[in-house]
């Protein structure tokens, strides 16, 4: 038998052949930033203490998905994981896990700075920190909140502590910030970060987003290719890596772009999420859910846990659908659902 076709049998197999390795958790859904094209300025209904999954549920949820399905990669993800009081305890356990897997965290920065040091000396290996702009007027329009400066501090502070490489996420938003892409991309070059631009998906709360206004990966290009020489990274092997990459002057920096809407990536994806509720969702757009907590608390082993998350996967539909007619945004927001 294959890797392939061992990996079909007991990781998590859907119908089309692709095998999830990269699994991202949510443990919280809340946010102490308020993005205009994620959720509104008075914020949403939190999910309920009594619904969050407990720091050693998540540590039992992840110990399943690495030693009985073949998880390599974790991702612990928002709202915004900093807010959860045990994150540092969870790495640090995550990171014990045998075979150890590859632990990264996607973070607004906000806290990064007091917290860098910590989180690499659990094990964490590296970080994604969400930053759509260096001007904090435009940051403050952005996210309703004055705290640009904040985040530049954890980005420096993830350096420092080793968390690298330190991948920089940002948005592009028509009228607001897409004339500042070239000067992001240099601040970046400048310090060492790794840059991805994300094209604007629907996962907003209030559902307001609108295919006709939303910056596209070939309008980025133009944008940068006004002050930088772009080239195709033939060098890099994407794989089921979301991003395109380009060398920036030749190289060795690049420059990525996820066109998760112009040019989506389903056909390789290997990604699956649990939600900070307990809900595996196979796909970022999925329209259902597979409920693990309710198992977890009432006895399940961890054979039955495993089977159970092996059928949630075979649901998975071939593509996320966005540029389909009958496409219909999930009803749970990007803060609920984990990046």
């Amino acid at each position: 038998m294959t890797a392939i076709q061992e990996a079909a049998q007991t990781g998590l197999a859907d119908r089309f052949g692709r095998v999830a390795t990269d699994l991202r958790v949510s443990l919280t859904d809340r946010c102490n930033l308020r993005c205009t094209y994620c959720m509104p300025e008075e914020g949403l209904d939190w999910l309920a203490k009594p619904e969050l999954l407990t720091d050693d549920e998540v540590v039992r949820l992840v110990s399943v998905a690495v030693t009985h399905l073949g998880v390599n990669e974790i991702r612990f993800t928002g709202g915004e994981p900093l807010l959860r009081r045990g994150l540092v305890g969870i790495v640090a356990r995550t990171t014990q896990l045998t075979p150890r897997p590859e632990v990264s965290l996607t973070t607004n920065g906000i806290g990064l700075a007091r917290q860098a040091q910590a989180l690499k000396d659990a094990g964490l290996d590296r970080v994604n920190v969400s930053l759509d702009t260096v001007r904090p007027d435009t940051f403050k329009r952005l996210t309703r909140r004055d705290r640009a400066g904040d985040v530049i501090a954890g980005l420096e502070a993830a350096q420092a502590a080793g968390l690298t490489p330190v991948k920089v996420n940002a948005v592009l938003m028509r009228g607001v910030n897409e004339s500042e892409a070239p000067e992001l991309l240099e601040f970046c070059l400048d310090r060492g970060y790794e840059l991805r631009f994300i094209e604007q998906m629907p996962l907003d709360a209030q559902h307001g987003w609108d295919r006709a206004t939303m910056i596209t990966a070939d309008e980025i290009l133009e944008m940068l290719s006004g002050r930088f020489e772009l080239t195709p990274d033939d060098t890099s092997k994407r794989g089921s890596a979301p991003a395109e990459s380009f060398l920036v002057g030749g190289g060795p920096q690049t420059v990525g772009i996820i066109a998760s809407v112009t040019r989506p990536f389903c056909g390789d994806c290997d990604r699956v999420r649990l939600t900070a509720d307990g809900q595996v969702r196979d796909c970022l757009f999925a329209r259902t859910e597979s409920d693990l907590r309710t198992a977890l608390r009432n006895g399940a082993d961890d054979a039955e846990l495993a089977d159970r998350w092996r059928r949630a996967m075979r649901n998975k539909l071939p593509g996320h659908g966005i540029n389909d007619p009958s496409f219909l945004q999930p009803s749970r927001p990007m803060s609920a659902i984990g990046g």
